[in-house]
């Protein structure tokens, strides 16, 4: 349902690839209408569009433009391509034959013989068909016909061919009704079904990962960057892989003097612009934990689904907030706290509680102070705080905060932004009194910002057709590397590693 009320890939619809619908239509209305109405209705008649001689011309047309803009917003290889040109099974078998008869002549030296089928003993023939065949005299005719004629009955061979095909067709059919073996869905967490693709069903926003070390022996607990031993994150929303990790890890804090380590992970998400939950229980020793493949996994945190309504109220808010504003909803459960830390540049930080009740710690001086449902406090920068929840049912709250550095740092972008322009119009020894009434350090990060704001500009001012321009070069590029990588791969297997040619880069 996440995506027929627009919310799995709401941000899509900012690529530029949807700029031509975006003339008549906003941004939000180009993802609800176009992305999610428009991608779930090609899904459902895409196939019926094909099948039928009068629609297959308007399903090839919609067919080509969905996986040719799939390929420009993704970055997922030849599988655009691939379903183009798989487009074509849904012709008719003489059809290439057709189209090849209308090539040159000189061109069809290079192409697959235009003869028409030839009768075979792999196939089973009605008496209609053998009459069909009964005159030809070519190689296979021959070949059939010193293997005993044309097969009018099943072969063993052919009865063993259908019931494969048989068992892999119903085994693809159930497959994706499987979640009950697997323990797995295509939503909150999804088990060994996280394996395939969802085709983007939903959308995450990570807003924090902690990970918690105890010595088993000792008491000592100590944090770890969540990337130190890889570069993935797909193992934070997935239980086999989580696991997994947490093996890994305990095995290296032994090499490091950490006795029966202990690992507890405190994982926040947001699915489909829902709350920021917790989705792994933090309390839960993940190294001795117990998991099966046909287990519900027992240390996952439920989607907290009943606030998912809250997400039209979510929208509201943030929109009412100034542009120096921002926000971040949370949802937590019953006995659970969040500890939190406050940057120094977060002058303007406030707590509000939507639903529930809270209680709000401050560790400077260990104050307590209760919060229910509308009410709000003001947290101190540079400081951490504790906040538990204490009311029967999950809490909902928001931290509304302004990055008072942030703000003044873009004054000054603007200030000296408009100083070099009056400077230039002047022509009155603009750079050097710029530099002198500048820190230096200051003025880089200020050119640095005024750069990425010129690229911003000119990314947002292209014309479709020069993004197209842009991606198929990029593209290029990208094929000629693998080809080029691909060429020195074989070079080295036939006459051994090569040395590197003095000024030759390697893509």
């Amino acid at each position: 349902m996440d995506w027929m009320a627009g919310y799995s890939m709401e941000y899509l619809s900012a690529h530029w690839v949807f700029k031509p619908f975006r003339i008549f239509l906003t941004i939000k209305q180009t993802s609800f209408y176009i992305v999610h109405l428009g991608g779930l209705t090609y899904d459902l008649f895409v196939g019926y569009l094909l099948f039928f001689d009068k629609t297959r011309p308007l399903g090839f047309v919609l067919s080509f433009m969905f996986h040719g803009m799939n390929s420009f917003m993704f970055s997922i290889g030849m599988f655009p391509f691939a379903m183009m040109a798989t487009l074509f099974v849904f012709c008719y078998a003489d059809s290439p034959r057709k189209l090849l008869r209308k090539l040159p002549t000189k061109a069809r030296f290079l192409l697959p013989k235009l003869d028409p089928p030839q009768p075979s003993n792999h196939c089973i023939y009605d008496n209609h068909e053998s009459e069909t065949f009964k005159d030809t005299n070519t190689e296979d005719d021959k070949y059939n016909k010193a293997a005993g004629q044309k097969p009018k009955k099943a072969r063993p061979r052919h009865i063993i061919l259908t019931i494969v095909v048989l068992i892999y067709a119903v085994i693809q059919m159930f497959l994706p009704y499987s979640h009950f073996l697997t323990k797995g869905f295509n939503n909150w967490t999804n088990g060994l079904y996280g394996y395939s693709w969802d085709m983007m069903v939903h959308s995450w926003n990570t807003q924090h990962i902690k990970i918690t070390y105890v010595d088993g022996e000792t008491g000592d607990m100590g944090f770890l960057n969540p990337g130190v031993w890889t570069t993935s994150k797909r193992w934070a929303s997935h239980g086999d892989m989580l696991k997994q990790y947490s093996s890994c890890i305990a095995q290296h804090l032994i090499d490091y003097n950490i006795s029966d380590p202990q690992l507890y992970f405190d994982v926040w998400y947001s699915m489909n612009q829902r709350f920021q939950q917790r989705i792994w229980d933090p309390k839960v020793d993940i190294v001795k934990a117990d998991w099966s493949p046909f287990k519900s996994v027992p240390f996952l945190l439920p989607l907290l689904v009943e606030l998912s309504p809250w997400r039209t109220k979510l929208d509201e808010i943030e929109h009412s907030l100034d542009r120096d504003t921002d926000v971040v909803f949370v949802a937590d459960f019953p006995g659970l706290f969040l500890e939190n830390f406050v940057s120094e540049d977060l002058q303007n930080t406030s707590v509000q509680v939507l639903q529930g009740q809270i209680v709000v710690n401050i560790e400077s001086n260990n104050t307590n102070t209760t919060l229910s449902e509308g009410e709000k406090m003001q947290l101190p920068a540079g400081e951490y705080h504790t906040i538990h929840t204490v009311s029967d049912n999950p809490s909902c709250y928001m931290y509304l905060y302004v990055n008072t550095t942030e703000i003044e740092f873009a004054k000054k972008v603007v200030e000296y932004k408009n100083r070099t322009s009056a400077s230039l119009e002047s022509e009155i020894g603009g750079e050097e009194t710029m530099s002198a009434s500048t820190d230096p350090e200051l003025e880089a990060k200020i050119k640095h910002r005024l750069a990425q704001m010129e690229e911003a500009e000119k990314r947002h001012n292209k014309t479709t057709l020069e993004n197209i321009h842009d991606s198929l070069s990029k593209k290029y590029q990208q094929i000629h590397r693998s080809l080029f990588r691909t060429g020195e791969a074989l070079r080295n297997l036939i006459f051994g590693p090569q040395p590197m040619r003095a000024g030759v880069t390697l893509g």
